[in-house]
C-alpha cells in the first residue's frame, strides 16, 4: 500500500531585496536572489524599477509606481520573518524617500547599495535623487558605494586608501553605522576596499590583487546581496563585509561568458566550486591507481610523490585534493600513505594554484625525481622547461616561492608548459612537476616519462 511521503521542512534566515529588475539577468534583483540563495538564505524582493537590458547596455527603465513598490513591502513584511534588507536600485528621489520612510520603522539590518551607475555606463538614478540618499543612509547599517557613488555622496574623490577613508568618515557622520567605500574603481593593480565604523572603531582595510576583466556586471549587486544574506545568519558586520568581499573576488575570477558585452560576475561560483570536490577526489585517485598499476618507482623523489587536482574554482590548497602523506617507494612498487583529502597538499599545490593564475585550465599537477635520466625522458614531452632556483627570492609569505617558479617556467615557455624541472639549490631537492588539465593527460605524461625511462635504462 502506497502512502504519502513526510516532509522534511528546510528552514532558512530571510532576506529582502528592494532593486530594479536586470532582463539581462546578471545584476539588480536577479543577481541578488541569486547570491542570497547561494549563501543558504531565501531571497525576497521587491521591485523598484524595470529595465530593459543586456551586456551591452540599458536600453530603457521604466520606474514601478510607489503605491505598487510599497505594496510589495507590505506583502513580503507582513508574511516573512525578514532577517536583513538590501536595497540596490531605487531611481526615483521618490522612491528613495519611501524606503527611507519603511527603513525607520525596521529593527534589521540595513545595506545600502547606492547604485547610481551601471557598470556598462548608463544612468540609473535621477540627479534628484541623490540628495536624498542622505536620509536611507542615515537609517543604514551600512552602505557601500563605489568610489564614483562616494563622490557624489560625500563630495570627495576617493583617491587611495586616505581619501577612501575620509570619505568613509563623511558618510557614517550622515548617520550610517559603517561605510564600505569600494575601490575596484580606482585604478591600481591593487583593489582597497575601506571599512569605517561610525563611533571612532578602527577602520579595516581589504586588500587584494585585481582580476584583469572587464566582466564585472553585477559585482556591487553581488557584494552588497552578499554582505546581507550573511548578516542574515547572524554575522558580525565586519566578517559579513570580508566574506562578501572573499566571495566577489571568486565570483569576478570566473566570470560567466555569456552574451556580446563583458558578461556578469559568477554568483553561484561558491556552490559550484563545493559541487565539484568530490569528482576532483576521485580524478586524484584515479591518478594514484594509475601510478601504483604502472610501478612508478623511477618517478618518486626522495622526499615522495604527490598527485593534486584542483577544483575548476580553486583559490587555495584547501580546494586542492591531494595525497595525505604522499606517494612513496616500496620495495613492490609505490604506495599511498594514507587516502586523499582536501588540503593535503602545500608545496604541490600551491605550485598548481599559481600556474593556474596564467592558465586557468590547469587542474592537476604531480611532483617527480630529477636526474639526468629524467631529463632525457622529459624530452618526449613537448614544453618541459627549466627554471633555475638558485635565483630563487627569499619568501616573503608562505608559498610564493611557487608563485615565482610558476611565473618563471610560464616566463620560459611558449604557451603552458607541461613539465617543469630544476637542478635544486642548497637546501632544495632537485625537482619536476608535471602540469595537465585534466586526469587522462596527466596520466599520459607519467607514463611516457616512465617509458622512456625504461628505454633509457636509468636508474630506478
Amino acid at each position: 500500500m502506497e502512502t504519502q511521503r513526510r516532509a522534511a521542512t528546510v528552514r532558512k534566515p530571510v532576506v529582502l531585496t528592494i532593486a530594479g529588475s536586470d532582463s539581462g539577468g546578471g545584476a539588480g534583483i536577479q543577481a541578488d536572489l541569486k547570491t542570497m540563495e547561494a549563501l543558504g538564505t531565501f531571497g525576497t524582493s521587491v521591485v523598484t524599477s524595470v529595465t530593459a537590458q543586456n551586456t551591452v547596455g540599458v536600453e530603457s527603465t521604466h520606474p514601478v509606481p510607489v503605491p505598487e513598490i510599497e505594496a510589495q513591502i507590505d506583502a513580503v513584511l507582513s508574511d516573512f520573518d525578514v532577517r536583513a534588507v538590501k536595497t540596490g536600485m531605487l531611481g526615483t528621489r521618490a522612491v528613495v524617500e519611501a524606503i527611507t520612510e519603511r527603513a525607520t520603522d525596521m529593527s534589521i539590518p540595513l545595506v545600502v547599495d547606492p547604485v547610481m551607475v551601471a557598470a556598462s555606463g548608463d544612468r540609473l538614478l535621477e540627479p534628484a535623487a541623490e540628495a536624498a540618499y542622505e536620509e536611507l543612509i542615515a537609517e543604514s547599517t551600512l552602505v557601500t558605494p563605489n568610489a564614483d557613488e562616494a563622490a557624489v555622496l560625500t563630495g570627495m574623490e576617493p583617491e587611495g586608501e586616505e581619501t577612501a577613508r575620509e570619505a568613509g568618515e563623511r558618510l557614517v557622520e550622515l548617520g550610517a553605522e559603517a561605510a564600505l567605500v569600494k575601490g575596484g574603481h580606482v585604478p591600481g593593480d591593487r583593489i582597497r576596499d575601506v571599512l569605517v565604523f561610525a563611533g571612532g572603531e578602527e577602520t579595516r582595510v581589504f586588500d587584494h590583487p585585481r582580476v584583469d576583466t572587464d566582466a564585472t556586471h553585477g559585482s556591487g549587486c553581488t557584494l552588497s546581496s552578499a554582505i546581507a544574506a550573511r548578516l542574515a545568519r547572524g554575522a558580525a558586520l565586519e566578517d559579513a563585509v570580508r566574506d562578501g568581499i572573499s566571495l566577489l573576488e571568486r565570483a569576478v575570477r570566473y566570470p560567466l561568458d555569456v552574451g556580446s558585452g563583458p558578461g556578469p560576475v559568477h554568483h553561484l561560483v561558491g556552490i559550484r566550486e563545493r559541487a565539484s570536490r568530490h569528482p576532483t577526489a576521485e580524478a586524484v585517485e584515479g591518478i594514484v591507481d594509475s601510478l601504483v598499476e604502472m610501478d612508478a618507482r623511477p618517478l618518486v623523489p626522495e622526499v615522495g610523490t604527490n598527485v593534486v587536482g584542483a577544483t575548476p574554482f580553486a583559490e587555495a590548497p584547501a580546494e586542492t585534493a591531494a595525497v595525505e602523506g604522499r606517494i612513496a617507494r616500496t620495495r613492490s612498487g609505490v604506495r599511498p600513505n594514507r587516502g586523499v583529502r582536501f588540503g593535503a597538499s602545500s608545496h604541490v599545490a600551491r605550485f598548481l594554484l599559481s600556474a593556474r593564475e596564467h592558465d586557468p585550465d590547469l587542474r592537476f599537477a604531480a611532483n617527480l625525481r630529477f636526474d639526468d635520466g629524467v631529463e632525457s625522458a622529459l624530452s618526449a614531452l613537448e614544453g618541459a622547461v627549466e627554471i633555475d632556483r638558485s635565483t630563487e627570492p627569499a619568501p616573503d609569505v608562505e608559498g610564493s616561492t611557487m608563485g615565482w617558479a610558476a611565473g618563471r617556467a610560464f616566463d620560459r615557455a611558449d604557451g603552458t608548459p607541461t613539465a617543469v624541472f630544476d637542478r635544486g639549490d642548497v637546501g632544495k631537492e632537485a625537482m619536476t612537476r608535471l602540469l595537465a588539465s585534466d586526469p587522462e593527460t596527466l596520466v599520459g605524461q607519467l607514463r611516457t616519462v616512465l617509458e622512456e625511462l625504461d628505454n633509457g635504462g636509468a636508474n630506478s
